[in-house]
Order: structure tokens, then C-alpha cells, then sequence
């Protein structure tokens, strides 16, 4: 998992959480990634200033770097316990969810139509959709939702 600050074209800036960065490129270039203040898919990567940890051998650790790391973050300012232990519940969550789900890929648009309209056995899963697909699957009245976090496909697990 990656972690890139992001801004929008109106300036606002949040994170967002990736498997790697082509799929951040590739969730951008589909406008799958949009700012969740208001809404705008013109989003690129903004400025991050490194963490660059001390040396091992230096005895000494900066105030700042034994916060941070005290707090278990990775982002480039605390992030509040509530939210962090609400990712941690939403992606356990999600975690749960996707057990008995069947990963599908590109295919996922089309074999939802085929559960649907009855012309396959109905059974959990989960792949990947253009925004178009998805907004075209929810105007059908078939059954899908966005996942809240990146998942990466079983093939380019370790």
C-alpha cells in the first residue's frame, strides 16, 4: 500500500491510498480517483516533503520522527485515533467482505450483467470498472458498490 498526497484542480488536497503507483495512474486516467471535498476528478500528485529517518548509527532520534513514529502514521502529519482506527475497522471490514469473493478483473462489468439478467449463477465478486461501466451497471439497476480501499489482483500479490 502507498500513500500519495493529492491535490485537486480547486486546490484542495487529501490523500489517497494505493496498491502501487500504476494504480494510481491508472485509477486517475480512468477518473476513478476525485476529491472528496468537491467532487473533482483533476487530480494530481501534490508536493511531499520525505520522511527521511536518521541514521541507525546516530544515537540520537528528532522529536518529530519519535512522534511519528509513536503514532504509527504514514501520513506527513498525524492522523487523528479516530480516523485511524476507523480506516483500520473499514478495512477489516472490507477484508471480510471480499473472502468468499471471487477476484474477476476486467470482466467484473460483465459478469455482474450476466448475474443480473440470470444468465450465470449469482455469486460474490469483485473486479474492476470504468467509471463509465459502473455508471452504466447502476442505471441497469444491477447490484454493485465501490470498494473503499485498492485491491490488488491475486497475481501481483507476494
Amino acid at each position: 500500500m502507498i500513500v500519495f498526497d493529492l491535490q485537486c484542480g480547486e486546490g484542495h488536497r487529501f490523500e489517497g491510498w494505493f496498491g502501487s503507483s500504476s494504480d494510481y495512474g491508472d485509477q486517475v486516467s480512468r477518473g476513478l480517483v476525485s476529491c472528496p471535498e468537491c467532487g473533482s476528478t483533476q487530480v494530481v500528485k501534490a508536493p511531499m516533503a520525505p520522511a527521511v529517518p536518521a541514521k541507525g548509527n546516530a544515537g540520537r532520534t528528532s522529536k518529530v520522527a519519535a512522534k511519528r513514529s509513536s503514532e504509527n502514521s504514514v501520513a506527513n502529519t498525524p492522523m487523528p485515533a479516530e480516523v485511524q482506527e476507523a480506516m483500520q475497522a473499514l478495512a477489516k471490514a472490507q477484508a471480510k467482505a471480499l473472502e468468499d469473493s471471487t477476484y474477476v478483473g476486467d470482466s467484473f462489468a460483465e459478469q455482474s450483467r450476466e448475474m443480473h439478467y440470470g444468465e450465470r449463477d449469482e455469486a460474490p465478486i469483485h473486479g474492476k470498472a470504468s467509471l463509465e461501466e459502473a455508471k452504466a451497471l447502476v442505471d441497469e439497476g444491477v447490484p454493485v458498490a465501490p470498494l473503499p480501499f485498492p485491491v490488488a489482483p491475486p497475481d501481483e500479490l507476494n
